[in-house]
């Protein structure tokens, strides 16, 4: 088993990532008598819902749950009052802990619900996509969708412990795989060079889910991660570094409709976005580039724009983005691989161009 710790400046948390951890009653931060409520889906729920409780029943907790919809599209208000009814129905107070059972949808939706119920209670990220696992369980960034934006009512709030079970991604669809894929390689082309170089000779081990490649992967871009977020937790700096390619990729999320393409899959073409844009201002080479889209296409992830879209598409909602300030827009991009910067300010035409880049017809 490994551990990441998360350190704040007031608080810290571990990550745990291992095989077959979701039954090991020693990561879960409760004790004898705690009220639990887990929430989850019914898709990961038959798979993962019964070992959970049972593992908490040893531990002594009082356990309930409740499932959400399956789905991108369902990370809403709608969703989130479900999850307060649910504690209200059952009589849940600030003593309670929330574990949030599945991917990203599930870990935002109880981050905010634990931000908000009765303003503050604890909840454990327990992540079982690698998208998930890699990012957004990680660091305390919780939130639902709106029909004009994506993530754009939410809060910082942490969890208490992350606990990462490998073996749970031998359940996930394998286009689910290859999206998470897409933030394992983000990390590499934003602040690891060396991590970007070992993506290019393991990328095949990951896509195949060989466990031991998989650990270090998961642990790498966790420690990255946490490295960030303990500087920056509420993204004033460096933390929009792991952005990149996501204000492209949110715009092809919204304008097509949640759930249509997966965040892996935008995030994947919004980065390949980003390198255009960073080739045209002379920072990087047409081989980097290259790299880059080649690294992508062996996690069999998407690397132009959906045909349905058109670049002058992409604005409206990439002015809607958190990352817009004082209506300017301001994109992460590469100075080289491995190093990433925010750029302020940027010329729309020039955007415009390098998603031009992007598109099918290119």
């Amino acid at each position: 088993m490994e551990c990441v710790n998360v350190e704040l400046k007031e608080r810290r948390y571990s990550i745990y990532i291992g095989e077959s951890l979701l039954t090991n009653v020693a990561v879960y931060p409760l004790q004898a008598e705690d009220k639990v409520m887990i929430v989850s889906n019914p898709t990961i729920a038959q798979y993962y819902l019964k070992p959970v409780t049972e593992t908490l029943e040893k531990i002594g907790c009082k356990v309930s749950h409740v499932l959400l919809p399956d789905g991108e599209k369902y990370k809403n208000l709608d969703s989130l009052n479900r999850v307060f009814t649910a504690l209200l129905e059952e009589n849940h107070g600030r003593d309670t802990t929330l574990i949030a059972l599945g991917g990203g949808v599930i870990g935002d939706i109880v981050g905010y619900a634990a931000a908000s119920y009765q303003r503050g209670i604890r909840f454990i990220q327990i992540p079982t996509t690698l998208l998930a696992q890699v990012d957004s369980s990680v660091g305390g960034k919780t939130a639902v969708n709106h029909e004009l934006g994506k993530n754009m009512i939410g809060a910082f709030y942490q969890p208490i412990t992350v606990i990462i079970d490998t073996t749970t991604l031998n359940t996930l669809p394998k286009r689910e795989v290859n999206a998470g894929l897409a933030e394992v390689i983000k990390y590499g082309a934003i602040l690891d060079l060396a991590f970007f170089e070992w993506l290019e000779q393991h990328i095949d081990n990951l896509v195949a889910l060989k466990q031991q490649d998989l650990k270090f992967c998961i642990a790498r871009c966790c420690q990255i991660k946490a490295d960030i977020v303990a500087c920056d937790e509420t993204e004033k700096g460096d933390r929009a570094l792991l952005n990149l390619g996501h204000t492209f990729g949110h715009a092809i999320e919204t304008h097509l409709g949640y759930g249509n393409w997966l965040h892996g899959e935008a995030v994947a073409v919004g980065s390949m976005m980003a390198a255009a844009l960073s080739e045209k201002l002379g920072n990087i080479t047409r081989q980097d580039v290259g790299r880059l889209e080649k690294l992508f296409a062996r996690a069999n992830l998407p690397t132009v724009s959906p045909d349905t879209m058109q670049p002058e598409d992409y604005l409206p909602h990439m002015m809607r983005d958190k990352k817009v300030l004082a209506g300017k827009l301001r994109l992460v991009l590469l100075k080289s691989l491995g190093q990433a910067y925010v750029a302020t300010d940027m010329n729309q035409q020039l955007v415009l161009a390098a998603i031009q880049a992007c598109t099918q017809n290119d």
